[in-house]
């Protein structure tokens, strides 16, 4: 079960940053618009995932995998377009200027 290990880091860093970003403005639509990214993402990594292994262009040593799977795909391979949809932006608002509050 090494695949399923060497995910964990990445959703460990993933969540932590993103949390790190909850205060910041707009924090509930960056959310929505990474579920919605992260869904496309996941559909997309289903359909090519599953071709390449059905074409022979890799394939996974059984004894390094969860044993889960969606097609031919192993769950693992769904870890890393989540934490994309997540990390990126949220890596990008912790690297922009703040931006001073506007008086009411």
């Amino acid at each position: 079960m090494t695949y399923p290990l060497i995910v964990v880091p990445f959703v460990v860093v993933t969540v932590l940053v993103t949390l790190a970003t909850r205060r910041r403005p707009r924090f509930r639509e960056r959310m929505v618009a990474s579920g919605w990214a992260a869904g496309g993402l996941l559909i997309l990594t289903a359909i090519f995932d599953n071709l390449m292994i059905a074409a022979d262009l890799f394939a996974y040593p059984p004894e390094h995998l969860s044993g889960l799977r969606i097609g031919l795909a192993p769950i693992e391979d769904f870890s890393y377009p989540l934490c994309a949809a997540f990390l990126i932006p949220a890596v990008f608002e912790l690297l922009s200027p703040r931006l001073p509050q506007e008086a009411s």
